[in-house]
């Protein structure tokens, strides 16, 4: 059994072009990094996929955790402050796995057709742990495929995805295809991006297993640290 959590902690930039609720919540960035940071840090989980990882959110969690592997992926595309000029001292955005116990990477890569999201691979816990943020359009098609590819790529060990999918959990599956489970939470549980208005799924946040067995899954309030909550489970092997 190895246990599980996925949370986008929403990029300072993103926050501040798109979700003005956040950033109006906490104005002062390098407060919400410490939050965050904070949070993570009194997680237990072995494994924890974040998104949206800004370099100064980065450094902090580095900092607060030199007990724990940090293996992170900076993406090519850096995010572009659109309404003021960005307090963050290294705006560049990663995909970070944060690991307790031995592990190794395995692949590293911005999808070929979105330069600020892609996958992350690793070796943990006796299985393939892929972090992921995925496209909120047509390109997920290619992406998951992309997704399902790695996954599959060794098949004597099971795999574990996390991420934020940006779309509901019946489209992840039909698009990764046979073999593939799609947690799902209880029906009385949080959204994992919860929405006032708009047709798009508050429930885009997973955890995917292949050859592997869903044990508990739960979303947790993050407190309006994110406009995403945090997903955690337990998989048994």
């Amino acid at each position: 059994m190895i246990t599980v959590a996925t949370w986008n902690v929403l990029h300072r930039i993103h926050a501040e072009n798109w979700y003005e609720d956040v950033s109006a919540r906490w104005p002062d960035e390098a407060a919400r990094i410490d939050a965050v940071t904070a949070h993570v840090t009194a997680r237990t989980e072995q494994v924890i996929a974040l998104q949206e990882v800004s370099g100064d959110q980065l450094i902090s969690l580095r900092a607060a955790l030199p007990d724990r592997t940090i293996h992170a992926m900076q993406y090519p595309r850096v995010p572009t402050a659109r309404r003021h000029a960005s307090a963050l001292r290294d705006p560049s955005e990663h995909l970070v796995l944060i690991v307790e116990g031995p592990s190794r990477d395995i692949a590293a890569e911005p999808f070929a057709d979105d330069g600020g999201k892609g996958l992350l691979a690793i070796s943990a816990g006796g299985a393939v742990v892929i972090a992921t943020h995925v496209s909120g359009d047509r390109r997920r098609v290619k992406q998951l495929a992309r997704l399902a590819e790695v996954a599959s790529a060794t098949p004597e060990y099971a795999a574990v995805l996390l991420g934020d999918f940006n779309v509901d959990r019946e489209t992840v599956a039909s698009s990764l295809g046979e073999g593939f489970t799609i947690a799902d939470p209880p029906s009385d549980a949080l959204p994992t991006r919860p929405r006032t208005s708009g047709a798009k799924s508050q429930f885009i946040d997973h955890v995917v297993v292949r050859d592997a067995t869903l044990r508990e899954v739960v979303v947790e309030d993050s407190g309006g640290l994110s406009d995403h909550n945090l997903v955690r489970a337990g998989i048994a092997l």
